[in-house]
C-alpha cells in the first residue's frame, strides 16, 4: 500500500442530520481512500471514548490470519448459538451490502438498525471534527449494536496490520490465529513470520488465551513464545479437522475446528453457566460417573440419546456467501469463491477436484478476476498446470470495475493479455474476455448445462459482479 501515491479528499464535516441508509452506504463508499487511515488509532480512540467505549464493555474474540477468518467467525457462531448464547459476529469484508458486516446469531443488521448506528457515529464524528476511514466508522457501529443487543461474546475479524486496525481498542478474551502464508509463496521465511505474528498477537493481554490453526512448527514456536512473554495461555493448537459434511471437511475442517476450539474456551472460562447450560452442552463434559452405570441409565441413554458435537458439525455448514459457495440449481452449476491469494487458490483449487471426484465434471471453466497482481506468479502457474494436467477444462480471465473499497488497495490490477499468454506458455487452454458479462455467456456455452461447472473467483469484486449482473442487490 503506497499511501504517498494517492490525493486525500477534501475533508468535509458533515453537520448532524439524520441521514437515509442509502446516504449512509454513500457516505461510507467514500470513506476508504488509504489517506484517511489514522495509524495511531486516535480518531477511534476519540469515537470510543464519547460514545462510551463499548468495546470494553462487551467480551470480544478476535480472529485473524491469512485465509479462513470469517469462515472460522461464522462456525463460532453457529456453534455458540447451539449453546445459548447470543453471539455478535463483525466480519470483513462485504459483497452487497455493509450490512453484511454486522451480524447478530448469524442474522445480519437490519436497514433502520444499521442506519440509526451509523448516524450516531457519523454525527459524533463531525462533534469531534473528526475525519474518520470507514473501518472506524463501521467498527464502531458494530460496537455499538453489540453492546445495545447485550451479546454474550463478538466475535471479530483483525487485519494483520492489527497495531492499527480499529477493532484493536478492545482487550480480547481469546486470540485465534487461522493461518499465516505469504501472498506469493504458500510458507513465510522467518523474518517475516516473526513480524506479522508479533503484529497480529499485539493485542494479547496478560491471562488471556491463544489457539492458532497454522501448521508452521515455525509459526507456532514464535506465537507460543510471545504468549509465554505477555503471560498469556497457549492452547494446544488444531490438528484434526472437524468432521463436516464432503467435500467440506477438507476445505473448511480447520477453520471449523478452530471455531470450535474458541467456543469450548469460551464456555469453559467466561460463560455465565446453569444447570440447563450444562446439561444442553455440546462443548461442556458432565463430570465422569463411577462405578458402571445402573441398566436404568443405560435404557434411557439408548431411548434419549444425546446430540454430539459430531451430530452437530455433520449438520453445519457455512452461511456466508462466496466462500465456496455452491449454486447447484443454476444450469450450469455455479461455483463462487471469492480467494484472492495463492493459499486459498489453491484450496479452491482442492474443492474443484473434490467436487469432481463426488460426480464427474462434463466441462469446467474458471472465471478469473484480480484486483491486483497477487496471484500472477511463478507459484499461481504451477498450481493452474498441476491441476489441468488432472481435470480438463480452461480459464477465462478479465478485468474488473473499481470498487469504492479497493481504495485501500494499490491501484494496479492484472494485465489480462499477459497473464493469459502466460498460461497459454503452460500449455492450459485460457481466453481473455472483455468484462464479466462476456465471460459468464463465453463460459456458459463451454460446458454441460447439466454437470458442468462454472467457477468464478480472484476476488471479492469479481462476485459483486456476479451478483450486479444477476440483478441480486441483497442477499435474503
Amino acid at each position: 500500500m503506497n499511501i504517498s501515491k494517492q490525493k486525500r479528499p477534501a475533508k468535509v464535516i458533515t453537520p448532524e442530520k439524520n441521514r437515509s441508509y442509502s446516504e449512509i452506504t454513500e457516505y461510507l463508499d467514500s470513506k476508504w481512500h488509504v489517506s484517511l487511515i489514522d495509524t495511531s488509532k486516535e480518531t477511534i480512540k476519540k469515537l470510543d471514548k464519547a460514545l462510551g467505549s463499548p468495546g470494553a464493555k462487551i467480551h470480544t474474540a478476535f480472529v485473524c490470519g491469512s485465509n479462513g477468518k470469517s469462515l472460522t467467525i461464522n462456525f463460532a457462531a453457529q456453534l455458540l448459538k447451539e449453546e445459548g448464547l447470543k453471539v455478535g459476529s463483525f466480519y470483513s469484508p462485504h459483497l452487497l451490502t455493509y450490512n453484511e458486516r454486522i451480524s447478530l446469531n448469524n442474522e445480519a443488521i437490519a436497514n433502520k438498525t444499521f442506519a440509526d448506528l451509523a448516524n450516531e457515529v457519523i454525527n459524533t464524528a463531525a462533534k469531534l471534527a473528526l475525519d474518520p476511514h470507514a473501518q472506524d466508522i463501521l467498527t464502531m457501529t458494530a460496537l455499538l449494536y453489540f453492546k445495545k443487543s447485550n451479546v454474550d461474546i463478538a466475535l471479530c475479524e483483525m487485519s494483520l496490520n492489527g497495531s492499527w486496525d480499529p477493532i484493536t481498542i478492545c482487550s480480547p478474551l481469546i486470540t485465534a490465529i487461522t493461518r499465516l502464508t505469504d501472498k506469493e509463496e504458500e510458507e513465510l521465511s522467518a523474518k517475516e513470520a516473526n513480524k506479522i505474528i508479533k503484529e497480529a498477537m499485539i493485542v494479547v493481554k496478560k491471562d488471556g488465551w491463544v489457539v492458532s490453526a497454522d501448521q508452521s512448527k515455525m509459526n507456532l514456536q514464535v506465537m507460543q513464545d510471545i504468549t509465554t512473554e505477555k503471560k498469556a495461555h497457549w492452547a494446544m493448537p488444531i490438528r484434526k479437522l472437524a468432521t463436516l459434511e464432503y467435500p467440506f471437511e477438507q476445505l473448511h475442517g480447520r477453520c471449523a475446528a478452530l471455531a470450535e476450539r474458541i467456543a469450548q474456551l469460551y464456555v469453559e472460562h467466561y460463560a455465565t453457566k446453569n444447570v440447563t447450560f450444562m446439561a444442553n452442552s455440546l462443548l461442556v463434559k458432565p463430570k465422569g460417573q463411577r462405578g458402571r452405570p445402573t441398566l436404568e441409565a443405560k435404557r434411557q441413554s439408548e431411548l434419549n440419546p444425546k446430540r454430539t458435537i459430531e451430530h452437530f458439525w455433520k449438520e453445519t455448514q457455512s452461511t456466508l456467501p462466496g466462500r465456496f459457495e455452491l449454486l447447484s440449481k443454476d444450469k450450469p452449476s455455479i461455483l463462487l469463491d471469492n480467494s484472492d491469494n495463492l493459499d486459498a487458490f489453491k484450496n479452491l483449487l482442492l474443492g474443484i477436484r473434490l467436487l469432481h471426484y463426488q460426480r464427474p465434471l462434463k466441462g469446467l471453466t474458471i472465471i478469473i478476476g484480480c484486483e491486483d497482481n497477487a496471484l500472477h506468479t511463478q507459484e499461481f502457474l504451477k498450481a493452474i498446470r498441476y491441476f489441468f494436467k488432472k481435470t480438463a477444462g480452461s480459464i477465462i480471465f478479465c478485468p474488473l470495475k473499481k470498487s469504492p473499497l479497493c481504495y485501500d488497495k494499490d491501484e494496479s490490477t492484472w494485465d489480462i493479455d499477459k497473464i493469459t499468454n502466460d498460461v497459454k506458455n503452460i500449455k492450459v487452454k485460457a481466453k481473455t474476455a472483455k468484462n464479466l458479462a462476456d465471460a459468464y455467456e463465453t463460459a456458459k456455452k463451454s460446458v454441460d448445462e447439466r454437470q458442468g461447472l462454472l467457477v468464478i473467483t480472484g476476488s471479492n469484486s469479481i462476485l459483486q459482479e456476479y451478483w450486479n449482473y444477476k440483478g441480486i442487490k441483497k442477499f435474503n
